[in-house]
Parts: structure tokens; sequence; C-alpha cells
């Protein structure tokens, strides 16, 4: 039978002996049952807001998809191909093959300008933008920046909806964050969840890394849309997720939007990015470097290595400082001075707190301008803990050693030259290879001069300064005590 609903909102119902049909919800009629209805009241109240239908039905119409088509060449060289038809193929001319990708982007003016990944439309031959009311546009690529992930795209369409941008950093661990897009090309989608970490990097995904992580579903496909907070205000756009299987596991990153801002800006200005340049290889201060080098608590950069006739040379910074504040904010740790550097202005005035033989000190440096030739701030080497040299075979660092190892002529140092792979001293991470050329400060040349710096060690920790693949590095070696 139906349950009929009549205009008046009565319900006609059959009551007084109603037999179930078998598991589909339906009911017959007993022979003689009376008939009654019963009155239904309609709510005329607004639906609860329980969720954030109106933070999303805002913010949607400002999410596109994006669909972009890039032509490579193939040809058959460099494949195994049987011989019989290696002759037929090989040199045979390039084919060209279109290949297509998807992503997300985020309206951020009414002219049509988009924010969205480096990665989404990188090396486009075509580019398309389709909007929530399902109108296509052919995008024209503004400029990216692989360095960051952000590429800017510009469409030709007026009085278009956008999203508010948010200061990024004020966002909180804890925050809720719903994430916008297209994932799987399904069409557009959100996902809730919080910020689960503020200014995550160091994680090699980007040059410059300066991530919001959230547990907000991401998926392939969501690249380049929004994260929005509560009130639906821009505070990231998304670019990656952490995953082995290539799916969401509750470990996303986006792009906080003060960043995004501050790079579209220059390309929608200049078409590039330019960036400040020190002159300076970076590696992490740890709790051990910290004391070692007498820097009060841990925050900070150290200074592995002073590129020659740069702007951090010319300002007097040497090997083993620990940069502590740039202009007066706090340096947290490299990856932030790496961000600070690179946002400055070339050409401009910095002044940096450094700790040196634990004194602080205050320099100033005119930062020049970050070329491909140049960087602002290298990734830390491995820093493997070294420790007592029990276990360590060194030798004087002699005119073949230093070919061998592709030294400058006047190299000073002691190398080592084997490692007992069960010793602390493989296990900190000494190498084979690498050059120790001072210990505490001091400077080394010969093994009596080494082992004389370190019989004359009044720490219970070393500190050394080696060389390894070109670049110092700095590491503490506890004592076997």
């Amino acid at each position: 039978m139906r349950i009929r609903t009549f205009q008046d909102w009565k319900l006609a119902v059959f009551g007084a002996g109603l037999l179930a049909l078998g598991g589909l919800g339906g009911f017959a009629l007993r022979a003689g049952a009376e008939h009654h209805t019963v009155e239904v009241k309609m709510s005329q109240a607004p639906p609860p807001k329980a969720g954030f239908g109106d933070v999303v039905q805002r913010n949607l119409p400002a999410v596109v998809s994006i669909t972009m088509t890039k032509v490579s060449k193939t040809s058959f060289e460099g494949q195994d191909l049987p011989p019989e038809f290696a002759p037929f193929f090989r040199g045979a001319p390039q084919q060209p093959r279109k290949q297509r990708g998807a992503g997300s982007g985020v309206i951020v003016s009414p002219d049509g300008y988009i924010l969205t990944n480096s990665h989404v439309v990188n090396k486009a031959s075509q580019i398309k933008v389709q909007l929530s009311d399902r109108r296509e546009f052919m995008a024209k690529l503004v400029g990216e920046d692989e360095k960051t992930d952000v590429a800017v795209l510009k469409i030709d369409a007026s009085s278009l909806p956008v999203v508010t941008f948010a200061d990024s950093s004020k966002v909180r661990v804890g925050d809720y964050s719903l994430a916008i897009g297209n994932p799987f090309g399904v069409g557009q989608t959100v996902t809730m969840g919080i910020v689960s970490a503020t200014a995550r990097g160091g994680l090699g995904i980007e040059e410059y890394e300066d991530f919001i992580q959230t547990d907000a579903a991401i998926n392939p496909g969501n690249s380049g849309g929004a994260l929005v907070n509560a009130n639906g205000d821009l505070i990231g756009i998304n670019t990656a997720i952490m995953s082995p299987t290539g799916g969401n596991n509750g470990v996303g990153f986006a792009i906080p939007s003060n960043l995004a801002r501050h790079v579209m800006n220059q390309l929608i200005e200049h078409g590039k990015v330019t960036r400040a340049f020190l002159g300076v290889t970076l590696q992490p201060l740890t709790h051990e470097l910290a004391q070692a080098m007498k820097v009060p608590g841990n925050e900070g950069a150290v200074v592995a290595d002073v590129s020659p006739d740069s702007p951090a040379s010319r300002a007097g910074l040497k090997s083993g400082d620990v940069i502590t504040a740039m202009n007066g904010k706090k340096v947290a740790d490299w990856v932030q001075l790496k961000l600070m550097v690179g946002n400055a202005a070339p050409d401009s005035e910095a002044r940096f707190t450094v700790v040196r033989d634990g004194r602080e000190q205050t320099l100033s440096a005119t930062l020049s301008e970050l070329t491909d030739k140049k960087l602002a701030a290298n990734r830390p080497g491995k820093s493997g803990d070294e420790e007592a040299l029990n276990g360590v075979e060194v030798s004087d660092l002699t005119p073949r050693l230093r070919r061998q190892l592709e030294l400058p002529a006047g190299s000073t140092g002691v190398v080592i030259t084997g490692v007992d792979p069960s010793s602390k001293a493989a296990e900190a991470g000494l190498r084979e290879g690498d050059v120790i050329r001072q210990v505490n400060r001091k400077p080394v040349s010969s093994v009596p001069g080494l082992q004389e710096e370190l019989r004359q060690s009044a720490s219970k920790d070393v500190l050394l300064q080696i060389q390894r693949d070109g670049s110092n590095l700095f590491v503490v070696v506890p004592s076997e005590g």
C-alpha cells in the first residue's frame, strides 16, 4: 500500500491490524480495518545552523575546477625492442602525445585572477577553468613560482565571486579548517577537519616551506583549492599530502594565505618572484649544538658555511655563528630564517642578531638578489651527532688525499680514513672522507694537533667542524662517559 499525504498535512494511516510485508517496509490492510487520520505539524522555522552550510555556500562559487593539457614528444629511442624491430623504430621521428591533468583553483579578484598550484598547470599548453555554475573559460598563465608551488591564472570574466583572505599568521592549531576542491574530478567537494600544525617546513616538498597542516581530507584534484577557516576566510592553498598510497591519510599541507598572496602579487606585477640572497649554508640548532655553542634555548639557525664575496661575508658573519633574530624578529629555526631572507627585498638592509662564542652581537648586511646560481639558505646537510673518536681512523691531509677528495690546494684539516661500523662514531654519523677542521672552535691541521685539542678539552662533549661534500658542518661529539 502507499502512505498518502494530503495538502492539509494530514496523514492517512490504516490501523487496527496491519500486516508487515517481508522486509520491504510496506503494509497490507487486514479486512475490516478502521480508517484514521493523524495531524502532522510541519516546522516553519529555518533549518538549524548546526554546521558550516552558510560558509560553504558563500565560498563554493569562488572555487574552480582546472583541467590542463600538455603536449609531450615520444620516441622509441632508449626503449627495449626486439632485435628484429629495432632497426625500424630507433631513430624514428618523435610523435606528439597529449597528457591531461586536473586540479582546483581559487578566484581572488572579480576580474578573473585565480590562485592555484604551479604543479597543476606546469608546462601546460592549454588550461581550461570551469566555474561552479558550469561556465567554462580558457585561462592564461600569468606566472608561476615553482619554489613555493604557486601559480596565477587569468580568465576573461567580470563580477566574479571571490574569497576573502585571512591573516594566516593568526591561524592556531586546533582551529576548524574546510578544504574545498575537486578531488578525483568528481566535482566540488568540501571536507572538514582542524589545523593540525603550523609552520611545517624541512619536508623537502618545496624549496620554501611554511605549510599549514590539516586533517581535512585532501586528495588528488584538491591541489590548488581553498583551505578556509570557520568564518569562510582563506587561510591556505591546498598543495600536498603525505601518503604512501596516494590517498588521504589525514596529513595534508596548504601554502599559508600570507605567503600565497605575497607570491601572487609579485607574479601579477612583475611576472616573476624576486628574493633576497644572504649567502650562508644553514643547519638546525639541536639541543647538543645549543649547549656546545652556549646559546640559550633551542631557537635559532646555525651558520655552517659562508659563501665568499657574499652579503654574509661582507657583513662579518662567520661559520659557527648562530642567528637568533632578523630585523628584531626572533628566528625559530633554519626554515623560518630561509623564508625571512627570501621574502626580503633585494638591496635592503637586514640586521642579524648573532650568538658567537656565547656572546650576542648585531651585524648588518645589505642583501643582494637571489639568482638560479645562488641559494638564500641551503638545505642543511645530514647532521649526525659525532661522538668521541674511538673507532675512528684519521690521517693528515696530504696532497694526494686533497686530490682524491677534490679539495682546494690550500685546504687544511684531518681526514677520517675509516670508521668502525659498530662504534658510536658510526652511529653518530661520522663518515670516511670527512675532514675535521676545528675542535671546540680551534683549527686543527694535523693528527697530533687534533689529539692535543681533544686532550685539552675540559668539556664532556666536543664541538667539531667538519667538511663534507664541499660544505662545512658543525656536530657535537658526546664523550664516552
